[in-house]
């Protein structure tokens, strides 16, 4: 962040400061969800090819575990800078103009897509509990229910995070000072 100035409310620093702790300890336990991950694979990569002896539950497990670390690292990826901006015209922007641009897209984008998708997807998960919905794709048949709860838990997570980028983006355009730059993020 940066320095902090008299025109810097120590309220609104605090609320970032809290939210985006808050964004850094969550992607950092989301992202041990890649262990179990590897080593399903990795299992099933030696049963296959080594033993000649598939597994009935790899294909599920690395499905959902990715899914899982997928949706749930996008608040963490949010807070980091790494989704995909239009860097062409993006970095000749003033910063005022940066933050503009950012707060009218979260107000009208962000939120509401994300407030639908919630609505949506808690409605999918809590059918899928109530009928205990176990999946057909393959013969070991888990159960959904869980799988299906990552979706608005991440929901969740970006709207908590969207809040401290909207903040940050609000104090942008106000002074012309970014709080927090976000570094170019190659892929």
């Amino acid at each position: 962040m940066a320095e902090v100035t008299d025109r810097q409310s120590p309220a609104l620093l605090a609320i970032i400061r809290i939210i985006d702790g808050f964004t850094d300890r969550t992607g950092t336990v989301i992202s041990w969800l890649a262990v179990p991950l590897v080593l399903a694979v990795a299992y099933e990569v030696t049963a296959r090819y080594l033993f000649n002896a598939p597994t009935i539950w790899a294909y599920d497990a690395t499905y959902m575990l990715y899914g899982s670390l997928f949706m749930l690292g996008a608040a963490y990826a949010l807070h980091k800078g790494a989704h995909i901006r239009t860097d062409f015209f993006w970095d000749k922007f003033s910063i005022r103009r940066k933050g503009l641009i950012d707060t009218i897209s979260y107000i009208v984008f962000f939120f509401p897509s994300l407030i639908m998708l919630l609505l949506i997807s808690w409605n999918e998960f809590h059918y899928s509990w109530q009928i205990n919905e176990m999946s057909d794709q393959t013969p070991w048949r888990p159960v959904l229910w869980p799988f299906k709860f990552v979706v608005p838990l991440a929901c969740l997570l970006l709207l908590i995070q969207g809040v401290s980028e909207l903040i940050k983006s609000i104090y942008m355009v106000r002074t012309g000072v970014e709080l927090e730059h976000k570094e170019k993020v190659e892929i």
